[in-house]
């Protein structure tokens, strides 16, 4: 078997993960203005960077939001669309060790994949991710650069502008005093910081995805437990502390996978031998 390439196209970023044999190979990312940009972009640079001849490439694999934009074969080469929900599953499944889960797939809004052996299926999403960060971040804090919003963040505390259930009672049954009562409920202070704001927005945007990825399964067949995060978000370095507390609190499992980032384009090349 040759290299398989899987590309997961988004709206302005491209990832690429190689096998070959089976075998993961390396990964990539590439961001430009528009997603073909993005799309060659990516594949250039890594068939050139891993010493790759175009004939020792047997099949490449494309899904994501921009795959639709890709109306030819990439280079003459063998070329499939995959639908990006089974690349999800196939990638979070493979990377997590897991064969029950459900993926969480946190982009520029989030959606849930259920996956049950190799029964692999939609079940709902938000329009809440990368997205709603950069945007709320332009409006409020006067950057769309997420790392920007990242460094910002650093230097201010959530339960500056969240309230807290501790904030307004002794405690609810079953409900620690440190859960959150109400997002920005505290922001009408004068003393909120800029910081305090940046770190508001991301504890607010995971906490929903994550909250709303629980109730996907609070009636779901078999209740499943386990939960794999993949995308952008889930380099953030409050991602792990707001999921721990989600798991705490609901009694359910969020695992955050080696290169969670590249695990729609890793399940792309994944669905070529199946």
């Amino acid at each position: 078997m040759g290299h398989v390439l899987g590309i997961d196209v988004g709206s302005t970023t491209t990832k690429i993960v190689g096998l070959e044999n089976g075998e993961i190979k390396s990964s990539m990312l590439i961001t430009a203005a528009d997603p073909v940009t993005s799309l060659f972009g990516a594949f250039g640079k890594y068939v050139y960077d891993n010493n790759i001849n175009l004939e020792d490439i047997e099949h490449v694999m494309i899904t994501g939001v921009g795959a639709s934009r890709v109306k030819a074969p990439i280079y003459g080469l063998p070329t499939t669309s995959i639908d990006e929900f089974i690349a999800d599953g196939l990638g979070a499944r493979y990377a997590s060790g897991l064969n029950r889960l459900v993926v969480v797939s946190m982009g520029t809004g989030s959606t849930f994949v259920r996956v049950d052996g190799d029964s692999i299926k939609h079940i709902g999403g938000i329009s809440m991710g990368g997205g709603t960060l950069q945007g709320l971040a332009r409006l409020l804090v006067n950057t769309y650069n997420i790392n920007e919003v990242v460094d910002i963040a650093e230097n201010g505390t959530s339960t500056n502008v969240n309230l807290l259930i501790g904030d307004i009672c002794d405690g609810i049954e079953g409900l620690p005093t440190h859960v959150t009562a109400s997002l920005f409920g505290k922001a009408r202070n004068a003393h909120v910081s800029d910081g305090d704001v940046a770190a508001g927005l991301i504890h607010m945007i995971l906490e929903t995805i994550g909250c709303c990825a629980y109730m996907s399964q609070v009636n779901g067949e078999g209740g499943i437990k386990d939960f794999v995060l993949i995308g952008n978000l889930t380099l953030l370095p409050q991602c792990k502390e707001v999921f721990t507390s989600l798991e705490n609190l609901y009694g359910i499992r969020c695992v955050i996978p080696e290169h969670a980032e590249f695990c729609t384009a890793l399940g792309a090349a994944l669905a070529y031998k199946k």
